[in-house]
């Protein structure tokens, strides 16, 4: 699989022909991904337990998804198509477990989900230098499809269907499995051609640990906010629906980032990134301290907390790949990514349960955002010379 070298439209038609399976991969790979916040309220109501216990099942979940990251840069392909079977497996399991062993089905789930989704990331990351960041965001585009067709799956399959979803799923993941054989073998090294313009930037340790916390940041605050936000919009309005705010934030961040990869996208991605945080945060300050929200705030604000959300992602790992490639401690880059998945929504629901209020419990990805903003000085690359 040789990586392009520029950005003509025959150079972006083979890039996008190429990572087709990719792509398809990630639509459904979205849907085990985002799962279980639109299904918490009805496997609370199954298990009967509290929100410190279901905060659990994501840090199972995405407990395996570290281990899953840390292993899959040796072997890309066959990561996305043992990663693809495995979370069926989990999802198979999860049709006849109790609370305790759906802790080892998750984390099968997880297991899978961090082997392909870092190496399709990974395959994507390094196809084509002078379009990165845009064919990052397509490929954030099709995992976003799946996180919105979740929830309408879910509310589909209605609250007593929870198995035909399991089942549903991991159908699906199985053709995406087989998808992926077609898929080429390994990437090549690239050429110092292939890097031009401009020279790469080395990555040093700090600025590792560096962008180990960003990417650590973010998937916290993406999950915290994609599987506490349904729970909450019930709690604050009890005519809200979970299925209906997990579809609303997904949608959002899928409109986000199809923004973001058009050529309506006018904005540099430093400013890109900074503005898109801070008013990430103002709207988690208003989740979290406006009182009486009705549907259509709440609506509003999940609407408001997707499209800011979206470039986040895609830009980190823009950056990351714009100053190392692929470079060998990637591996453990996106399994630090997994333990933010597995630590901030089981923190919010430990937060949540001592207060004995949601709204505090939304405070964790709060300060993971405004961590995230103030990490912008140092993971932002420097700008290019136009001398």
């Amino acid at each position: 699989m040789l990586p392009a070298t520029d950005a003509r439209p025959s150079s972006r038609a083979h890039a996008f022909r190429t990572l087709a399976p990719v792509f398809f991969y990630f639509g459904i790979a979205g849907v085990a991904t985002v799962m279980l916040g639109p299904l918490l309220p009805a496997l609370i109501a199954r298990w009967h337990i509290q929100d410190a216990q279901a905060g659990t099942l994501f840090t199972a979940s995405f407990t395996g998804q570290l281990i899953g990251a840390y292993v899959a840069v040796h072997r890309l392909r066959l990561s996305v198509i043992s990663g693809a079977i495995l979370t069926a497996a989990g999802c198979v399991a999860l049709t006849v477990v109790n609370f305790n062993a759906a802790h080892i089905a998750f984390f099968c789930v997880g297991l899978g989900l961090g082997a392909g989704l870092t190496a399709g990331n990974v395959i994507t990351g390094t196809f084509a230098t002078s379009s990165r960041s845009r064919l990052l965001a397509v490929l954030n585009v099709a995992w976003s499809i799946g996180a919105i067709l979740c929830p309408i799956l879910v509310r589909a399959c209605g609250p007593s269907g929870i198995d035909t979803f399991f089942y549903l799923t991991a159908s699906i993941l199985l053709v995406a499995a087989l998808g992926a054989f077609a898929i080429p073998h390994e990437a090549p090294a690239p050429s110092p051609q292939a890097d031009a313009p401009g020279p790469r930037i080395s990555l040093s340790p700090i600025l590792l640990v560096l962008f180990a916390i960003a990417m650590l940041l973010y998937v916290g605050v993406e999950n915290a906010l994609g599987g506490w936000l349904p729970s909450y919009a019930i709690r604050v309005n009890s005519t809200a629906h979970a299925s209906t705010i997990a579809f609303d934030f997904w949608t959002a961040e899928l409109i986000g980032r199809l923004l973001m990869a058009t050529p309506l996208n006018r904005l540099r991605e430093e400013t890109l990134y900074r503005l898109a945080a801070t008013l990430l945060v103002l709207t988690q300050a208003l989740l979290i301290f406006a009182h009486h929200l009705g549907p259509g705030h709440i609506i509003a604000l999940t609407l408001l907390a997707g499209l800011t959300i979206a470039p986040l992602y895609p830009l980190i790992l823009a950056f990351l790949f714009t100053r190392a490639g692929r470079h060998p401690r990637l591996g453990p880059l996106f399994a630090a990514a997994s333990l933010g998945g597995a630590t901030l929504p089981w923190f919010t629901g430990i937060v949540s349960t001592h207060f004995q209020n949601l709204r505090a419990g939304l405070a964790v990805p709060a300060i993971g955002t405004a961590a995230m903003l103030l990490l912008a000085a140092a993971i932002v690359p420097p700008a290019k010379s136009t001398t």
